[in-house]
């Protein structure tokens, strides 16, 4: 810029540019202006999970494959990075100050970013956490690939999303639940009518009758709209699935109403095992009853782990509930998939003894021997099996081919097993 100040670019006087320094000049504002800056770059990489930003001459990064990784980016100095973040959270309609240090928003390509803005706040000067939004989720076949978990976790997951049950995800931060969530979210039969809520849109949906709403948290007290807002509202809007992009606080209520009231629910939901996941929906702020636990009907549990020096996610446990039980003094349940570390795999623990299986969906789907379901489940996972080895990975070719089985079963697909 200082070169065309200098050639007159602002007195318009002419001048001349190699063809080099026009396109560099014309990525620069495309990138600055179009895009994000600096960090414009990182943000096309679909291979980047999270980017961080601590001081003007930090900047690293996860990748999906290569994990933790530095970078050359520099903002030169914290006053310069202080003006790009301020910059920044305008144009995400919610500007950081020193008044206002912390601000939470959403990018223009669906990401969340965390920026904390002041001094005396974020010592090694202004910094920032930025969560990438992937417009093409993550298909069930590539986790499977990948062993997040098993084909017959996922075979068993589509049997159970096909005849409506309510299943969350649960982990820590950063284990990949909205992934696996959104993974698993094709099992759902392709008429159905979907509703979700959300802070962040993060949740993709395929199917077309997609009711997508999220939170407004700006603005005057009585013009925002919760989570549990929105929850109230989807009770009367007749969906086939309701899915909320992460449970926290209260609204947990309604979504336990909802599947009471015979609406299934899927979630996303801080715990890292089933008995932190039942006493956080016992305790403060959701307050569930305990007796009302068994309205959920799965709880998958993910973690990140290191297997053999690499970081990598796995689904350690898939959990049944059974019900409350006063004699017990507890809720049932049962581990139908456990991950074993040392072998690396997902071991079947519910053959011959799922009571999601056997007691919730056999009769349902129209089985005389209850036990024949699991014939079922082993025939899809043959199919995702088959899909790996034929290189179907793609979010939307996976739903295209599960879409087909349900309308013509295994004719409808485009392979043979």
């Amino acid at each position: 810029v200082s070169k065309l100040r200098k050639g007159g670019l602002f007195n318009r006087n002419k001048f001349e540019l190699s063809k080099t320094e026009f396109e560099k000049f014309k990525y620069l504002l495309k990138r600055d202006i179009i895009g994000i800056g600096p960090l414009d770059v990182l943000m096309k990489d679909p291979y980047i999970e999270d980017i961080h930003i601590i001081g003007a001459n930090y900047v690293s990064l996860i990748h999906k494959i290569f994990e933790a990784l530095p970078t050359n980016i520099t903002f030169g100095d914290n006053i310069k990075l202080a003006d790009y973040f301020k910059n920044l959270s305008e144009r995400m309609g919610r500007p950081v100050s020193d008044k206002n240090p912390v601000v939470d928003g959403t990018l223009p390509d669906g990401s969340r970013i965390n920026i904390i803005y002041s001094p005396d706040v974020s010592i090694k000067g202004p910094s920032a956490t930025i969560r990438k939004f992937s417009a093409t989720p993550l298909s069930v076949v590539q986790l499977v690939n990948w062993n997040t978990f098993s084909a017959e976790v996922a075979a068993y997951l589509w049997i159970a999303l096909e005849y409506g049950m309510s299943v969350f995800v649960c982990g820590e931060t950063a284990s990949g639940k909205t992934t696996t969530l959104n993974s698993i979210i094709p099992f759902i039969k392709p008429d159905a009518k979907i509703y979700t809520a959300e802070d962040t849109p993060e949740v993709i949906v395929p199917h077309p009758t997609w009711q997508r709403l999220t939170t407004r948290e700006r603005g005057p007290e009585e013009s925002r709209v919760t989570l549990f807002d929105l929850l109230k509202a989807a009770l009367r809007s007749r969906p086939n699935y309701i899915i909320v992009g992460e449970i926290r606080g209260a609204e947990g209520a309604i979504a336990f109403q909802a599947m009471q009231t015979g609406h299934p629910v899927m979630s996303t939901f801080h715990a890292g095992d089933i008995k932190k996941m039942i006493q956080r929906f016992t305790g403060s702020p959701i307050n569930i009853p305990v007796t009302f636990i068994d309205n959920l009907n799965i709880a998958l549990f993910q973690q990140a782990v290191y297997v053999k020096g690499k970081f990598l996610r796995r689904v350690l446990s898939v959990v049944e509930i059974e019900g409350y039980y006063e004699e017990l003094g507890g809720v049932a349940t049962r581990n139908v998939f456990e991950w074993d570390p040392v072998s690396d795999r997902h071991i079947f623990r519910g053959m011959n003894n799922s009571y999601i299986l056997e007691r919730k969906i056999a009769e349902v789907a129209g089985y005389e021997d209850p036990k024949e379901i699991y014939n079922e489940l082993f025939l899809r996972a043959r199919i995702i099996k088959r899909m790996i080895e034929l290189g179907i990975t793609d979010y939307y070719s996976v739903h295209k081919e599960i879409k087909g089985f349900y309308e013509r079963g295994i004719e409808g697909l485009s392979f043979r097993l």
